[in-house]
């Protein structure tokens, strides 16, 4: 069965598309969810309009992506954490940890567009990607840091009472 996609639906198609699926696809997922459309004459028409008004909000996405991406550019992120023996953390640094730094001077990023090669558990520099459109990537680098410890508060003389029989 031919129908144009109303919206983006992972290996099938992007939102204007028109695809040959399965009949049962069609009729029991596709259209009742309002995903999909037949594709009639009049329909398809409609379809080119939508293809038109995805290109121009892709390409304004796009734009949008580049501009953020030259903001990240050279950017460094300076994360302060626990850490024990050897450089370790306690825990780890988590790409929400990262997207609260960006905040912080400025610049809002979802904590799912940032990814990392591997957990950050050692003190030190990192590189993580920004994914922030599918043709645009902007790399940050993260500098985990010691937290300093605060200083220990001086002995206090503990006061010892007389036990009375």
């Amino acid at each position: 069965m031919k129908v144009i996609l109303t919206e983006a639906i992972k290996s099938v198609g992007q939102p204007g598309a028109v695809v040959d699926v399965s009949d049962g696809y069609a009729r029991n997922f596709l259209l009742p969810l309002k995903k999909a459309m037949l594709a009639t004459p009049g329909n398809l028409k409609q379809a080119e309009r939508l293809q038109r008004q995805v290109q121009v909000e892709t390409a304004q996405e796009q734009e949008a992506a580049e501009q953020l991406a030259q903001r990240l550019a050279g950017l460094a992120v300076t994360i302060t954490a626990q850490v024990g023996e050897g450089g370790k953390l306690f825990g780890s640094v988590t790409t929400q940890d990262i997207a609260d730094a960006l905040g912080a001077l400025g610049v809002t990023v979802e904590k799912r567009l940032i990814e990392l090669e591997a957990p950050i558990k050692q003190a030190g520099d990192v590189t993580a990607v920004v994914r922030l459109h599918p043709s645009v990537n902007a790399p940050i680098r993260v500098s985990v840091v010691p937290e300093e410890a605060p200083a220990a508060p001086p002995a206090s003389k503990k006061s010892r009472r007389k036990k009375s029989d």
